[in-house]
């Protein structure tokens, strides 16, 4: 069965309400993300990038990274850390779903992609919402537990915790996830 990683919303500056908070524990994924996403590649498993268009209707994926990674936003070290390579994919969104009002569907269908691997943030709003998503769509589903973030821990034990007793997706560490 193909795979994808999705890598969600990492992309990003951290300049909204809760932001800092978010910022804090995305930090101790980062690392995560980074090893995620080799094992993807030398694997042979797609890299998705699934990132908000933070409202900018006439922005491209490249601008959202060069508005990410400029010098003077607070993560633009871990942003740099992760970002996308030239063989990689990028979905921009509207909304928490990586699916909803995307390409993504038809992007993972061209891939032949059945089994997803879902890591980024916020693990109780996006990660969950295209989680779930991916479910209704009939796709094996894996997030990530430490490689997903919230603005806390308890918020995102308990996203996972919902994911995976509503079985819409199975909840693995990093280097137990398989390509």
């Amino acid at each position: 069965m193909r795979s994808a990683l999705l890598i969600i919303d990492m992309v990003n500056a951290f300049d909204f309400d809760g932001g800092r908070a978010l910022l804090r524990q995305t930090r101790r994924i980062g690392p995560n993300v980074v090893r995620l996403k080799q094992r993807a590649r030398v694997a042979g498993a797609s890299v998705v990038y699934c990132n908000d268009n933070f409202g900018g209707w006439r922005s491209d994926f490249k601008a959202v990274l060069a508005e990410c990674t400029r010098d003077d936003r607070p993560a633009c070290d871990l942003v740099r850390s992760i970002a996308p390579e030239r063989d990689d994919y990028f979905i921009l969104k509207p909304k928490h779903s990586a699916f909803y009002e995307t390409a993504l569907e038809s992007l993972l269908a061209d891939l032949k992609v059945r089994r997803l691997i879902l890591c980024g943030i916020a693990g109780d709003g996006c990660i969950h919402s295209t989680a779930t998503d991916a479910h209704i769509r009939e796709f094996e589903v894996v997030v990530v537990r430490d490689g997903t973030a919230s603005q806390t821990t308890a918020r995102n034990r308990n996203a996972l915790r919902h994911l995976e007793g509503a079985r819409y997706a199975k909840v693995g560490a990093v280097n137990r996830v398989r390509f």
